[in-house]
């Protein structure tokens, strides 16, 4: 396309104007090639003839949609007046002072202070990449931050500009945001050091100029080191080329350092009168400038600062005192009178007042200051000559001094910074902040600003070669091809200034001649480069100076005083005089030998720029150029292995009036040249997708239809830009050339209007027809009215006007007469048809109505007998499946008897186990009974015996437990052959059940043919019964009544027989129960008369065996008493004597627990048995009155009657059973009485027994014990299961009893067994058996007290799995809120019973402990946290509610009262688990708060819940990071996923709900700031559109709200700020009605965020517009009387003050019951 062809009708150019230098003009008429002129319309409509030819067109101007934008390289036409417009409506209206310029930031100064700096915008650009927000100085610290985390890579941040432009608060503020961003959890506060670093570096090397108040008169690149956590350790700082003339000299309006005037502001302070100050006009060094004071700056609250700055990097009072002690110094030495004493001749008085105090801070001889400062030596081969100075040689001597001690005391403070910011360790990276000044270029330019511009034309050097990789890069990863691109190299410019023969090396030539002079070393500038060099040229009109073409700009350059300030020297006199001061930092500084090595250690080495102090020969001293040249090259050297960002500051004007010029520094930064650079290529990038929702409206059918939107692109680009060199495809991007993105714009907006066009032709038009068509309507209506009126009046006369009336009279009888005839005729025919249609209803109604009288009394009849058929059917097959399931519970009870005998071969075996373990104790025994070898050796032919009797009762246990196998299999075959006959019943009752159904069905088809056949004769009799219609009428109602009647009776009784059924399966069930019952009761008691038969005999055997042999007396007195004690200390028999006691304790709580259970279970049958006698006997007397209708039921109820007289057998069969469990325990009581007699007899047993069975009766014991206390658990869980079974089941009751029968038969043939054993054992317990009747336990409670007993030891445990081991996840579902809260209560409450302070503190200590302990292990795991939060509140309010406090009692109920803890005030407690909860609510909003934060804004601003309403724009080089088709992106369905997972959390770890209410309160404050934040720090989402998808997902979070049911918890109210913000981007901002309507409507928002809002508005489109700056003025006069914060961005971290209500629990303590996956087993109920 050709240049010509963008020169058309309504686009717009720049021309230049001598005044606004360019101003803006509409084509008006289209450009040809070949016109000369160009038809242009100023802004103000003046129309203007600009001549043009090709070549000479002005530049276009970029359309509307691009102004304003955050890259300046996303502008289509990028030219001069494109840039300086864009920042022009930046920072002149939108008030924006960065904008990006591809990889540079340009910050304009706005010479205010802005709120954009504060923590939420740190913590807001904090992660973000850098094309996502405003272009910002913390969007490049991010950057760097990321790239030196992500790649490893060393950083570097250079901020260059003008003095006045801003360089130094840029750099604090990077600086700022790396210490907050990388805070470290150490306690060493080196971010805060770093930080504090600043202040310090200020007011030394910083001073007031005319174009800036703060500015830095020294370079500086501050490295700041991180460790591999990327967390701050240190930092170190070079300085460059510090102005040490300010010290001695000030230009009209500038300051000396800060440092000064700071020390004179605090004279009056006692630690400073010493140094004898006064204010700052009083000296000569300070007063030059004749501006001593700042407007808004206090120097003496800023020497308090810098003082708190020095103390925070740890330098103590004396070292403070030594620095202002020299700086005082200088001071006083600048006031030193120098007077004449002849033409070549100068003094100094020794008596001098300044000079006096001068030498007295610095320990000098004041003869000595006073001669050298006007003498000098000069050493010659031969002698040694002293020569006077003249008065101003002497005052240069001075200044040179006073500049010399000012120098190094700069130095040495950097110096000592850098020690204290130092570390021990090795670093891992760092960033580099380089402050250093811009290119300078002033009236009078001298050897500082050369050094500058020298500085500037390398590190622009370095600028440029990064920005040409970068493009590289790009366009190698796109596979676009490279081609060369001519850019400004000013490598020749460098060589001019460095290169040998260069600038700097004659310079350094002409100081080490003794004669050399500034005019001499200009002359052979002019010699070797006038004409020789084209970039140094001679003034035309000056010998004094020389002209450099720099890169910037020509600059022109005195030559006076170069010589003197690149030597630096002062008189070695004076150097030996300063060497001898008595002060000891004064001879530090002149002190000779090399400056110090930095400390800092990298991979790069580098050393301090700090200049080197002085060797005492002065031709072998290194210039400063010299110096300054090193440092430099040491500068690049670091920046080239760095990666570099870039920040350019820019001064608006030098009024430092805030918002008033755009900028003038442009080309001087190098911005103009990187925007030259990019339009020589391809700045302009989109990628396929931008382009295709961009430019869609562009596409036809046939392009849309491809599908792919890579290809669709393509095609068109084909379609539309015919030369393909304006464009570039590559991988994922579109690279275009300079102007073709406003040409499709252009195109774009064409396509627009057109279809706006066509739009407004068809509305229009429908408008006009819809107008036309009613003017018609109107117009017919009126035409027909005058019509008629003009026809009434021709046609009206007084005979006519008779003839008319009589007319009508005539009409009118005519009418009335032939209407009223009418009307009888169809009245008469109207009442014959309703006489005989209501006859011929009533006669159908009545034959209706006796058809179903009859039919009713034949379905009575038919279907009770086909009721009573199926009923009896139905009870046949009930009772072949209730036989059915008998049988499957018999088989049960075989395979649980089955599995108990092979628990029993288990714990036979483990016994065996633990006799082998035994045989270390039965060494020990053999070795202590060494002495009684005598004795053994009578008694072992006893023991044999013994031996034998044993196994002959293993033998019999062995024969008892085959016996029992072979019965086993006995039963089996019983059961198989009883299965079988069972299946064969059911075969046959299945066959006579289907010939029953076929049978009722034949009977069915008969009853159906009389039917039929009846109805034929009631036809028959309907004429017969037409004569009694009007009798039965009569009796009709009475019927009715009756059926009625009949119909309720006959239901209640269907019901009746239904119960009455039910019960009879019932009883028929006891009956047979009890049979079994009777059957089993009969084997139980012979087996009990066996085995006590075999007991008895068994027992009197034994005892006479032992009687007979065995003599007490004499065992006893062969056994002395050591003997007997050693015995009694093995413990055995205490030992044997406790498990005896605790056999004997469970066997009677066994007894009892079971004498309990019968007694229930009696009292449940009793019950049971009288509810249906009196059922019985109800049914019974309504069948009576019923007997004549319901004969059949009448002998049902008969025999379930008969049957029911069984029941009372039932209850004395069960008395029969609790009889036999008394026999039981008398059995065992008789059996202790008879063991008393005999405890002496069985010593000797005792003493005679084998090392080898002294084990046994413990193992014996042991398992003993083991058994019975599973037969005690076994037997509470039936008794609680009996507790919750429901009395109302006869039929679940009968089935339980018989379960227990036999189980109390296995349970008595288990105890007869252990029994016999135990009787064995009971003989070696001779003297502790009396005591066992003491020890009896006393029946166990009833009902359970809300404690839970645990010992002391176990404490540990009860937290270790409660607390510390507990895994919410899986578990909490299935479990009742705040169990372990309960769970801690209840044995809590055991030990206040206990009245045990001690268990009582250890308990709540642990606990609180465990809590904290186990929140700290799982900080960021949100269930943990949710779950022991609400645990946390629960055991709060239950210790609340427990207290026995009447505030905390009121709800509960009278058990729960009864349940408050006694002896124990637990408020502080209290007070300690509410700080915990605190703290555990505060970690938990952090971690949701974490989760959700990274999803806010890609679901809130970035996610289109509209879909299609947002349009894409030209981003630049700074990309978005997100792509628009991202399927990993966040949307709104995440947020609300993300909330819902949190509430669904939150309420199945229980959580009370008013504090799932302030929690999500909390997140919805956190959305709306966050959103908020964001919305402030991107303008590019400042849209109408974007409101619109704002507004909607809001309503999606309102109505989360509503589905939650969490209305109420003012969650809503938190997102009122970003509903108003939606609302403002939406409303119409142009009239004064507008701005009324906004400063009324936005109440939530503050004047800054309102003006934000207005200021950052951003059309998508050409067609709306931007928000005029006369419309925001108006707004914000409006909001003038306001009083509300100036903070712009809403506080991320501001939480709701949270509050614990008190809720009492619900549950019962007694009722709880303890999961087994608890672990908690060792916890007893009480």
């Amino acid at each position: 396309m050709a240049v010509a062809e963008l020169y058309t009708k309504y686009n717009r150019v720049w021309i230049p104007d001598p005044e606004e230098v360019w101003r803006s003009a509409e084509i008006v008429q289209d450009y040809r090639a070949g016109d000369k002129v160009l038809h242009l319309r100023l802004e103000d409509g003046t129309e203007l003839e600009y001549p043009s030819e090709l070549g000479t067109l002005p530049p276009l101007r970029n359309p509307d949609i691009l102004v304003g934008e955050n890259d300046l390289t996303a502008l289509s036409y990028l030219h001069e007046p494109a840039v300086l417009h864009n920042l022009r409506v930046r920072f002149a209206e939108a008030r924006l002072i960065y904008t990006y310029s591809g990889i540079i930031l340009v910050a304009i100064n706005p010479y205010k202070q802005l709120p954009i700096y504060g923590d939420a915008i740190i913590h807001a650009y904090s992660g973000q990449n850098m094309g996502d927000m405003d272009p910002h100085i913390f969007a490049v610290a991010e950057e760097a931050y990321k790239q030196m985390a992500r790649n490893n890579r060393n950083q570097s941040v250079i901020v260059s500009g003008e003095s006045g432009a801003g360089k130094t608060v840029s750099a604090r503020y990077a600086m700022r945001y790396f210490a907050t961003v990388s805070k470290s959890s150490s306690n060493t506060q080196v971010e805060d050091r770093v930080l504090a670093s600043n202040p310090i570096t200020e007011a030394v090397g910083n001073a007031k100029t005319t174009r800036n108040d703060n500015s830095s008169r020294f370079g500086k690149y501050t490295e700041i080191s991180f460790d591999e956590r990327n967390q701050i350790v240190g930092a170190n700082m070079r300085t460059y080329l510090l102005e040490k003339s300010r010290v001695v000299f000030q230009s009209e309006n500038e300051r000396n350092y800060h440092i000064f005037y700071q020390l004179c502001a605090s004279a009056r302070r006692s630690e400073f009168r010493h140094l004898k100050l006064d204010r700052a006009e009083e000296f000569s060094y300070t007063r030059m400038g004749g501006s001593a004071v700042i407007e808004g700056v206090d120097d003496e609250a800023d020497m308090v600062e810098t003082q708190k700055t020095f103390a925070l990097l740890g330098f103590h009072e004396d070292f403070q005192l030594d620095v202002f002690t020299v700086l005082a110094a200088i001071l006083h030495l600048g006031n030193v009178q120098v007077t004449a004493a002849g033409a070549e001749r100068s003094s100094i008085s020794e008596d001098d007042c300044h000079l006096k105090v001068f030498c007295e801070l610095l320990g000098l001889e004041r003869s000595q200051v006073a001669q050298w400062l006007c003498h000098r030596k000069i050493v010659t081969t031969s002698e040694t000559v002293v020569k006077p100075m003249t008065r101003l040689q002497a005052i240069n001597a001075r200044d040179a001094l006073a500049k010399k001690i000012y120098a190094h005391l700069f130095d040495f403070i950097v110096d000592k910074i850098n020690g204290a910011l130092g570390f021990s360790g090795r670093r891992h990276s760092f960033i580099g902040v380089l402050d250093i000044y811009g290119f300078e270029t002033f009236d009078v330019n001298s050897f500082e600003q050369f050094c500058i511009n020298y500085a500037n034309e390398k590190l622009q050097q370095q600028f440029n070669l990064h920005v040409f990789k970068l493009e590289q890069e790009e366009y190698m990863k796109e596979d676009i091809p490279w081609t060369l691109i001519d850019f400004y190299d000013n490598q020749p410019v460098i060589d001019l200034i460095e290169a040998k023969m260069g600038i700097l090396e004659l310079l350094d030539e002409e100081c080490l001649l003794p004669h050399g002079t500034d005019e001499n070393w200009l002359q052979k500038l002019y010699n070797n480069f006038v004409n020789k060099n084209p970039l140094f040229e001679k003034p035309r009109m000056s010998n004094t100076a020389f002209l450099i073409q720099h890169f910037a700009d020509k600059v022109e350059y005195q030559c006076e005083g170069f010589l003197e300030k690149n030597r630096d020297t002062v008189y070695e006199t004076l150097v030996e005089t300063m060497q001898a001061s008595t002060f000891h930092l004064c001879a530090l500084f002149f002190q000779e030998g090399p400056a110090p090595s930095s400390p800092f250690g990298s991979a790069i080495t580098v050393k301090p720029a700090k200049q080197v102090l002085k060797s005492s020969c002065k031709h072998l001293r290194t210039s400063v150029g010299s110096k300054f040249r090193s440092s430099l090259a040491l500068l690049m050297e670091t920046l080239n292995a760095t990666t570099p960002h870039y920040v350019r500051c820019i001064k608006p004007n030098d009024q430092k009036l805030p918002f008033e010029r755009i900028v003038q520094q442009l080309r001087a930064c190098g911005v103009l040249e990187t925007i030259r650079i990019s339009a020589q290529s391809y700045p302009s990038r989109w990628t396929y997708i931008e382009f295709y929702s961009r430019y869609g409206v562009l596409m036809t059918r046939q392009e849309l239809a491809a599908g792919d939107k890579k290809r669709v692109c393509v095609a068109v680009l084909h379609r539309l830009i015919q030369d393909s060199n304006q464009y570039q495809l590559g991988k994922t991007k579109i690279f275009f050339r300079a102007g073709q993105v406003a040409y499709l714009e252009k195109l774009r907006l064409d396509t627009l209007r057109q279809a706006c066009v066509v739009i407004q032709k068809r509305v229009r038009g429908w408008l006009q027809r819809k107008k036309f068509l009613r003017a018609r309507h109107a117009a017919v209506i009126i035409q027909r009215y005058c019509r008629g009126q003009l026809t009434v009046r021709k046609a009206v006369t007084a005979r006519a006007l008779k003839e008319t009336w009589a007319a009508i009279v005539l009409q009118r009888h005519c009418r009335g007469y032939l209407v009223r005839s009418l009307y009888q005729l169809i009245r008469v025919a109207a009442i014959t048809l309703q006489a005989h249609t209501r006859g011929l209803l009533a006669r159908r109604k009545y034959r209706k109505m006796l058809e179903e009288h009859k039919a009713v009394i034949l379905q009575k009849h038919a279907r009770a007998w086909l009721a009573r058929r199926r009923f009896q059917s139905i009870r046949r097959l009930v009772l072949n499946v209730q036989l059915a399931h008998r049988v499957q519970r018999l088989q049960k009870k075989l395979e649980d008897q089955n599995r108990e005998n092979h628990g029993l071969v288990e714990k036979l075996t483990s016994l065996a186990a633990l006799r082998a373990g035994d045989t270390d104790k039965v060494q020990k025994l053999e070795q202590e009974l060494e002495r009684a070898a005598a004795q053994r050796r009578s008694t072992e032919e006893k023991e044999r015996k013994y031996r034998d009797a044993v196994e002959q009762k293993l033998a019999a246990l062995q024969k008892h437990n085959s016996e029992l196998e072979i019965q086993k299999a006995q039963v089996q075959l019983r059961l198989q052959e009883k299965t079988q006959e069972l299946e064969e019943q059911m075969d046959k009752l299945t066959k006579q059940l289907l010939d029953d159904v076929q049978k009722e069905e034949r009977q069915r088809a008969l009853l159906e043919k009389s039917f039929e056949l009846k109805a034929q004769d009631y036809e028959k009799q309907l004429q017969s019964l037409r004569e009694e219609t009007l009798a039965l009428q009569r009796e009709k109602a009475q019927l009715q009544r009756e059926l009625e009647e009949e119909r309720v009776a006959r239901e209640g009784l269907k019901g009746e027989v239904a119960r009455l059924s039910q019960q009879a399966k019932t009883i028929s069930e006891f009956e047979k129960e009890i049979e079994l019952l009777q059957m089993q009761k009969i084997d139980v008691e012979k087996l009990v008369q066996s085995q006590k038969r075999e007991m008895r005999e068994k027992m009197s055997k034994v005892t006479r065996q032992l009687l007979e042999s065995y003599d007490i007396e004499d065992v006893r007195s062969r056994l002395s008493a050591e003997d007997l004690g050693r015995l009694n200390e093995d413990g055995e028999l205490w030992f044997a004597y406790e498990g005896l006691k605790k056999a004997t304790r469970v066997l009677e709580s066994h007894f009892q627990s079971q004498k309990d259970s019968y007694e229930k279970e009696i009292e449940a049958l009793n019950f049971k048995v009288e509810h249906l006698s009196q059922e019985i006997g109800r049914l019974q007397k309504l069948f009576r009155e019923e007997s004549d209708v319901h004969e059949n039921v009448r002998l049902e109820v008969a025999r379930l009657t008969l049957e029911n007289m069984m029941i009372p057998d039932f209850k004395q069969q069960i008395s029969e059973l609790e009889k036999q469990k008394q026999e039981l325990e008398l059995r065992l009581q008789e059996q202790t009485e008879k063991m008393k007699g005999k405890t002496e007899e069985l010593w000797d047993l005792l003493s005679r027994e084998e090392e080898e069975e002294e084990g046994a009766p413990r193992r014996a014991l042991d398992s003993q014990s083991e058994r019975d206390t599973a037969v005690e658990e076994q037997l509470r869980g039936r008794q609680g299961a009996g507790e919750l079974r429901q009395p109302s089941e006869a039929r679940g009751e009968a089935s339980g009893l018989l379960l227990e029968n036999r189980g109390l038969e296995e349970e008595l043939d288990m105890k007869d067994r252990v029994i016999k054993k135990l009787q064995d054992q009971v003989k070696t317990l001779t003297k502790t058996i009396e005591k066992a009747q003491d020890a009896h336990p006393s029946s166990g409670p009833t009902e359970y007290l809300g404690m839970l007993q645990y010992r002391r030891e176990d404490e540990a445990r009860l937290l270790q799995n409660l607390i510390l081991d507990l895994k919410p996840r899986g578990v909490v579902v299935n479990m009742l809120p705040g169990l372990p809260a309960h769970i801690l209560l209840m044995c809590l409450r055991y030990a206040d019973a206990q009245d045990d302070a001690a268990m009582v503190r250890s308990l709540l200590d642990g606990a609180i402990s465990a809590i904290k302990q186990v929140v700290k292990e799982h900080l960021e795991d949100f269930e943990m946290l949710s779950f022991w939060l609400s645990n946390t509140c629960h055991f709060l309010n239950c210790l609340k509610q427990y207290s026995g406090e009447e505030e905390f009692m009121r709800q509960n109920s009278p058990s729960q009262n009864k349940n408050c803890l006694s002896n124990f005030d637990l408020s502080e407690y209290r007070q300690i688990l509410s700080d915990v909860a605190i703290r555990i609510y505060h970690q938990f909003i952090i971690v949701m708060e974490n989760s959700i934060q990274p999803i806010i804004v890609p679901g809130m601003l970035e996610y289109e819940s509209l879909q299609g309403l947002s349009g894409l724009k030209p981003t630049g080089f700074r990309k978005r990071s997100s792509s628009i088709d991202d399927t990993d992106a966040y949307t709104m369905t995440s947020v609300l996923q993300q909330l819902s997972y949190f509430h669904c959390t939150m309420c199945q770890s229980g959580l009370d709900a008013e504090l799932v209410r302030q929690a999500v309160k909390q997140l919805f404050y956190l959305i709306g700031a966050v959103t908020l934040n964001s919305l402030f720090l991107r303008k590019d989402m400042c849209s109408c559109r974007k409101g619109m998808q704002i507004r909607c997902n809001i309503s999606y979070l309102e109505e989360w709200l509503k589905d939650k049911n969490l209305q109420a918890s003012a969650a809503k109210d938190t997102l009122e700020p970003l509903s108003q913000v939606a609302w403002l981007l939406q409303v119409k901002k142009t009239t004064d009605s507008d701005a009324q309507e906004i400063a009324e409507r936005c109440t939530s928002l503050s004047t800054v965020q309102i003006i934000k809002i207005l200021n950052s508005y951003t059309p998508i489109d050409d067609f709306e517009k931007r928000v005029t700056l006369s419309f925001v003025r108006k707004v914000q006069a409006l909001l003038s009387g306001r009083e509300d914060s100036v903070q712009l961005m809403l506080d991320t971290k501001y939480l709701f003050p949270a509050t614990f209500p008190f809720s009492a629990s619900p549950h019962a303590l007694e009722q709880l019951q303890i999961p087994s996956s608890l672990k908690l087993g060792f916890l007893r109920r009480l």
